[in-house]
């Protein structure tokens, strides 16, 4: 073997790693929140699966993240919900900053995106319903509600006036059964 093929061979090694090693760091990356996500989801009452899902479209696992609003953490909480669930939780002097401990933010993030899934409980489905709230508020799933049945979560979908809450809506469900499917998280 002449010393360009040995060297060719010796970049292709190099290249076989490296592609290992990020392939390794993407997986311990959306693992490493799995048993927070897990416990948050029976705390809650709620598919870890989804819960997984928003923090991937959120975040992607990155937990010291800064929305442009003021959101922080994997779930991207603003302070009022995050102050709105430490008065639920009877949790006193508490800081929004507190919402950057991925633990903290989870249970907060969780406990906010169950109370919007409740909202619905006429829904075939209520988890579109509450995907869109949690992305475009209240009053803009009441008024795309209202052209839509209240009950169709397909049709509710197609009603969603903002482009960015349509896809994101659509890229978290498809996410959440793809973890569902991979069975990230056991029953």
């Amino acid at each position: 073997m002449n010393s360009t093929n040995r060297r060719l061979l010796a970049l292709v090694g190099v290249l076989a790693l490296l592609l290992a090693v990020k392939l390794a760091y993407d997986w311990w990356k959306e693992q490493r929140f799995d048993p927070l996500i897990a416990e948050a989801g029976r705390r809650y009452h709620l598919d870890p699966a989804l819960i997984k899902a928003v923090i991937w479209r959120e975040s992607r696992f990155r937990p010291w993240i800064h929305g442009h609003a003021g959101e922080l953490g994997l779930m991207q909480i603003r302070e009022a919900a995050a102050r709105e669930w430490a008065a639920a939780e009877k949790i006193p002097s508490f800081d929004h900053t507190a919402c950057l401990d991925p633990g903290t933010n989870i249970l907060a993030g969780t406990w906010y995106l169950k109370k919007a899934l409740d909202r619905y409980p006429a829904a075939d489905d209520p988890s579109a319903f509450a995907l869109a709230e949690y992305n475009a508020g209240r009053g803009n799933v009441l008024k795309w509600e209202a052209g839509a049945s209240a009950t169709n979560r397909d049709q509710f979908i197609s009603h969603i006036q903002f482009p960015s809450t349509h896809a994101y809506v659509l890229a978290i469900l498809r996410r959440a059964e793809r973890y569902r499917e991979k069975g990230d998280f056991k029953p």
